[in-house]
């Protein structure tokens, strides 16, 4: 299981790293705005933080291919291999596995509610039914064009501007910026996967937003995203640091990846802009991050 949650999802485990990346960086930024510096960020926060980021992705990894699997979703997958869809693993111990790593990344969660702020248990509640409820229950929200909202919302603005309050307990708007470029190259990620699935998708009546907006419209979303995450470089650069500019070469890689979806690729020829989109967001986050960290 292990080898599959490293990529088999539209979200891939090098793109949760981003959010803390990012967040940690936006936080130094704010410390020395203060007159401090990194020495004044906590090590053990900053740790919990990766550990739910990286607990709710294998977790809503898990849960989406339980959830696609038993509804037959993926009988005709394009993509790589699902657990359930291709019969390699039962569907009850693909639950087991989702719950378990809700379970981890809830543990981590209320030791940072403890450290910080009683509040976040609220925002880890809604995290994790909204990794639930994307493919789960009766009415699952992806399959009614509702997910790159919900992915921008908490794989983005959550996920950056959390692990930010975590550090410094304020909400400085290079923390909203910074969320606002990770959850549009989330949403990316997530476009470029349904992109590849149109046509199974429309098929098992899976109407996700490229569904809904039809190919051509879709893959113009695909851009338009990555240039949101270019704007939001400059807005975390205009409210910290211009070093922060640097976080602009992560279009090296997003670059070739928007020739690839402009271009017209269809099925297995999308699944590498997957990976590329992946790691365009966590360079975006260390490109961001490091100046700001090396600037204090």
């Amino acid at each position: 299981m292990a080898q599959w949650t490293a990529g088999a999802r539209p979200r891939t485990l090098p793109a949760a790293l981003a959010p803390v990346v990012a967040g940690v960086g936006v936080a130094a930024a704010e410390a020395a705005s203060r007159g401090g510096g990194l020495d004044d960020l906590s090590p053990l926060r900053a740790l919990l933080a990766l550990v739910v980021s990286l607990a709710l992705q294998v977790g809503v990894n898990y849960a989406n291919d339980y959830s696609d699997g038993i509804r037959g979703t993926d009988d005709d997958r394009v993509g790589p291999m699902r657990l359930v869809g291709s019969g390699a693993a039962t569907p009850g111990a693909v639950k087991r596995a989702a719950f378990l790593a809700f379970g981890v990344a809830a543990v981590a969660g209320l030791v940072l509610a403890a450290l910080a702020s009683w509040w976040l248990l609220v925002v880890g509640v809604l995290s994790v039914a909204a990794a639930w409820f994307y493919t789960g229950g009766a009415t699952p929200y992806g399959y009614l064009g509702l997910g790159e909202v919900m992915v921008f919302v908490f794989f983005g603005l959550v996920a950056v501007v959390g692990t930010v309050f975590v550090l410094v307990e304020s909400l400085p708007a290079a923390a909203w910026a910074a969320g606002t470029g990770i959850g549009a190259l989330a949403c990316a990620i997530l476009v470029a996967n349904n992109l590849r699935d149109i046509p199974t998708d429309t098929v098992a009546g899976k109407r996700t937003l490229a569904v809904r907006l039809g190919d051509a419209r879709t893959r113009g979303l695909y851009v338009l995203l990555v240039a949101l995450a270019a704007v939001a470089v400059v807005a975390v650069a205009a409210t910290t640091s211009w070093w922060a500019l640097l976080g602009l070469g992560f279009l090296a890689v997003a670059g070739p990846a928007c020739r690839v979806v402009l271009g017209g690729a269809t099925g297995p020829g999308l699944i590498p802009v997957l990976g590329s989109t992946g790691k365009a967001e966590l360079v975006w986050a260390l490109l961001v991050a490091v100046p700001l960290v090396l600037a204090t």
